[in-house]
């Protein structure tokens, strides 16, 4: 690809782009930073106005990563799992070994990872962690906006566990299939999975009521929740599809809004942008969209194409910053607004 021809954004021409030469394997925000996970065990911490900070972790891929209290933590190919404060500062949380930790989430004081077919959980009244048994390996953690009930996808559906009296109870939300990455909505009505199909899955959490969200051409990598209604925006298609979730059924018999057209390339990183109806959609040749949250959205280019899949788009605590991460290790890391 010739981008001696290719007309920069703002973005590009404005921001600065790093080759790290390992894929970038997730993202958060913490503090004023956002923190990035790379396939060679590093984390690079990405301020507004210093150098990035390199922290060499784990010896194999960052599976997971998650903002903590005082850092992140991160899981890894390793057995490791870490809590890396901004300042370079590494300390183990626990080793499993041989068995790779593939999740991790946190919670105030409280951090969890799975390995295996187990959820292990730290927290300050306990000195040993907490387990929590499956019955087929993890496919994806979340916690809840209280804190109080932790979503476990598996084979065959979703485990809730909701803390009483001190006490982890489980429910179960079944469904055929295998389930990767899974969340709340943001009022907490919601669970939703990604999984081996081209496809989502949720529950109304009430009434364990389930809807398929289907006919993707892809695998679904990725989905956030943007605007106040608010919407499940999901990667998978040519175009980042919004799934409405007002209302008493949410998406049920409703069509998704269509918006981000990255024309023959399918999205596999979609983030919204906070306090704003929009949305970044990232595809699978490095190009990166920002779009309105409208029947007859306005798509502004942030990325052209890279020859490399975005895997992850990160927007800095207080929103000053883009950060855009692919496969191949390619960093871009802008401000967002006009100085």
């Amino acid at each position: 690809m010739n981008n001696e021809s290719v007309i920069k954004s703002r973005f590009e021409e404005n921001g600065k782009v790093f080759e790290t030469g390992a894929p970038v394997t997730g993202a958060v925000s913490i503090e004023n930073a956002v923190a990035v996970g790379f396939g060679d065990g590093s984390i690079r911490f990405f301020w507004p106005d210093n150098d990035p900070l390199e922290v060499q972790a784990h010896s194999g891929a960052i599976l997971s990563i998650a903002s903590s209290n005082d850092g992140v933590i991160t899981g890894g190919q390793d057995g490791r799992f870490l809590k890396i404060s901004t300042n370079a500062e590494v300390e183990e949380i626990y080793n499993f070994g041989t068995r790779w930790v593939d999740n991790v989430a946190a919670y105030e004081s409280m951090v969890l990872c799975s390995s295996g077919k187990n959820v292990y959980i730290w927290s300050d009244e306990n000195d040993k962690p907490k387990i929590l048994e499956h019955q087929s390996t993890i496919g994806g953690i979340a916690i809840d906006q209280n804190g109080r009930r932790i979503a476990v996808s598996c084979y065959g559906g979703v485990t809730l566990w909701r803390l009483e009296k001190n006490k982890w109870k489980s429910s179960k939300f079944a469904w055929k299939g295998s389930h990767g990455k899974v969340g709340f909505s943001p009022d907490g009505k919601y669970l939703v999975t990604t999984m081996q199909e081209n496809e989502l899955h949720a529950w109304r959490i009430r009434d364990k009521a389930s809807f398929a969200m289907s006919g993707y051409p892809s695998k679904v990598k990725s989905f956030t929740w943007a605007g106040d209604n608010p919407y499940l925006v999901t990667a998978g298609a040519k175009e980042a599809i919004c799934w409405p979730f007002d209302g008493k059924e949410g998406p049920k018999g409703r069509k998704p809004l269509c918006i981000a057209s990255g024309g023959q390339q399918n999205a596999t990183f979609v983030e919204s942008l906070p306090g704003e109806k929009a949305v970044f959609a990232g595809f699978r040749n490095g190009m990166v969209l920002l779009s309105e949250l409208s029947e007859h959205p306005n798509d502004v280019l942030i990325q052209n194409p890279t020859g490399s899949e975005v895997s992850n788009i990160s927007i800095s605590p207080d929103r000053s910053h883009i950060l855009v991460g692919d496969s191949k290790g390619q960093i871009l890391w802008s401000p967002l607004w006009e100085q």
